[in-house]
């Protein structure tokens, strides 16, 4: 995009491609900025008003049999600049044109201005293109689309997502329609699996597993067999069916002023006491002859119904009278319970693991879960918290959910639980209000670690959950953006859904051909600069850019915490002595 231009004949029009003699060598070499990705401007010969612009994919040298030397452009054809509006499409421009020279800035920015000539055109800019030389040319985007239709942001480690991940999400929270003081009506929720983003966002909500409150008794049937049952139990669907119905009973129980309860209602219930019941079942007797005349130690207890006897099971744990047979000398015989055979034994054990677990007590079974309110939940994840000592701010556009020390066991519920309850909440504020006037992003980094390709049963919930918003959540006001550098590992069905992409340097050939196969717009060979890539470049593409581009990511305020550190630096200092092993040590066990 140099100023000085390169002289060249169009020698041949694909449908989807041209070629380009340069007839000047010495000017060939002079256009310095001219590269994979660069602009190049065609003449339409009837008609000098319009040109066609196309985008050089690559390079060619012929050699003919005298030993002349041709150097020829393969240019993909992007779109015409008529009146000083760029239009995509190039079918009015007539054939054979010839002339081909760079494209000029002037032209250029006339191609990423015209947007703003759109009905109801946001602008909304975090990069520059990444070829200009010394003056900047800003690469816009149409806000609306960019956000509201889901975007990817794809690259290997070290290619700059994190930083593009920042910017992107920094420059959305700065925008304002007037000259209002305060928070826009931005609400971001950023899944952070590796604490990198507090830094970026020292305004944020923080929500560390020190201060995460995530109720028990908001899970749904996926996520508690994914936590409780065994992958693999041939009684999987009699301890599944069994655990809803007590959690049904217990909501009853516990919400006796409601009117209808079913197993999916968000009302409390107790943990504890669905455990008490499990411990009575697994071990009751009862009349042999009557199901629901049960044997206590001290004396039998006739029950109405099933729920009638659950409900005494909930208060505490019981001793049974031992099995006999029926004889004159001791009357009726005493037989076992149908599930004191054993079948939930494993299951009841491993309930009572998790909900013993420490590690699990401190932010999902413990006292806090139990008493938090359905409204304080929603509350800590929409930006809207109380002023407390776990909180920096009441309110705040970026909330950020640290998942780094929640354990690897449970992330998966975890992300599926808030991502679930963010989706109802938005599809209830719709069908409350009418429409949704707070959109919100949700954020997922690294996402092909909760929602990967694999049908093990531990990614159940949070794929469907998650899958779920990419399907449906744009007509609710709810999207995503999905952050990853193992693109070829993510669901296809979210990536697919995904409308806008910014796709970095990427050095997997999987990967590469994963990206290439679900870009919405066909650029041939052009993609294949993605392994090339510097730290900061990408390749912007989607709906909500007048054309495809390359583009260098503006630097953040505030960075995030992923910088590479300096080995050799490090290494040449002097040996450090004062390595607190006993703080370390300590934090690694609390």
């Amino acid at each position: 995009m140099a100023e000085q231009k390169v002289n060249g004949e169009v020698i041949a029009v694909l449908p989807n491609k041209v070629k380009i003699k340069i007839d000047d060598l010495n000017a060939f070499k002079g256009a310095e900025q001219l590269k994979v990705g660069s602009y190049i401007q065609i003449a339409d010969n009837d008609n000098s008003d319009i040109k066609l612009i196309a985008i050089i994919e690559s390079f060619l040298i012929e050699v003919t049999e005298g030993g002349e030397r041709k150097y020829l452009i393969e240019a993909n054809p992007l779109g015409t600049i008529e009146d000083g509006v760029f239009r995509r499409g190039g079918d009015s421009i007539a054939l054979p044109p010839k002339e081909a020279t760079t494209a000029s800035k002037e032209d250029i920015k006339a191609i990423y201005s015209s947007g703003s000539n759109e009905s109801n055109y946001e602008r909304f800019c975090f990069a520059q293109l990444s070829h200009s030389s010394k003056e900047r040319i800003d690469v816009p985007v149409n806000g609306n689309r960019f956000f509201n239709k889901h975007f990817a942001i794809v690259g290997s480690t070290g290619s700059g997502k994190s930083h593009t991940t920042a910017k992107v999400l920094q420059n959305a929270t700065q925008e304002r329609k007037s000259d209002f003081k305060g928070l826009n009506n931005s609400h971001i929720i950023i899944f952070d699996i590796h604490s990198e983003y507090n830094s970026a966002f020292p305004e944020s909500n923080s929500i560390t597993i020190n201060d995460l409150i995530l109720p028990y008794w908001l899970l749904n049937g996926d996520e508690l067999e994914e936590l409780f049952l065994e992958s693999g139990d041939n009684n999987n669907y009699n301890q599944s069916s069994l655990l809803r119905t007590l959690i049904t009973e217990n909501k009853i129980y516990k919400n006796p002023s409601e009117s209808k309860v079913y197993f999916d209602s968000p009302l409390k219930f107790d943990i504890d006491e669905i455990l008490n019941c499990f411990q009575n079942l697994r071990k009751e007797t009862k009349h042999t002859e009557n199901d629901l005349d049960i044997q206590f130690s001290d004396g039998n207890k006739i029950f109405k119904s099933d729920s009638e006897k659950y409900q005494h099971y909930f208060k505490k744990t019981y001793e049974f009278a031992s099995p006999r047979r029926a004889s004159k000398d001791a009357g009726h015989g005493i037989s076992k319970g149908a599930f004191s055979d054993g079948s939930i034994d494993k299951f009841v054990s491993r309930l009572n693991t998790k909900v013993d677990s420490q590690r699990l007590r401190q932010f999902l079974f413990g006292d806090k879960s139990k008493n938090i309110s359905f409204e304080e939940t929603l509350r800590q994840f929409l930006g809207y918290g109380y002023d407390n000592e776990n909180r920096k701010n009441a309110k705040s556009n970026v909330i950020i959910v640290d998942l780094s020390g929640v354990p690897f066991e449970v992330l998966s519920i975890t992300v599926s639980l808030i991502s679930r309850l963010l989706f109802d909440y938005s599809y209830y504020y719709k069908k409350q209000v009418g429409d949704n006037d707070m959109p919100l992003l949700l954020v997922y980094e690294e996402a092909h670690k909760y929602v990967p390709k694999s049908n093990l049963a531990r990614f159940k919930s949070s794929r469907s959950s998650i899958e779920r918003i990419a399907k449906e959540g744009r007509k609710y006001g709810i999207s995503l953006a999905i952050i990853s550098q193992r693109p070829s590992e993510l669901s296809e069905t979210i990536f697919s859904q995904c409308n806008n992409f910014i796709a970095m340097r990427l050095t997997n050939p999987d990967d590469q051909n994963y990206v290439k196969r679900l870009l919405p717009d066909s650029l041939g060979s052009v993609t294949d600069i993605l392994p090339s890539l510097q730290s900061g470049e990408a390749l912007l593409i989607g709906e909500a850019t007048v054309m495809p581009s390359i583009i260098l990511v503006d630097r953040c305020d505030n960075e995030p915490s992923s910088n590479d550190i300096p080995y050799l630096e490090k290494w040449k200092e002097e040996w450090f002595e004062n390595v607190d092993f006993k703080g370390i040590t300590k934090s690694w066990k609390d």
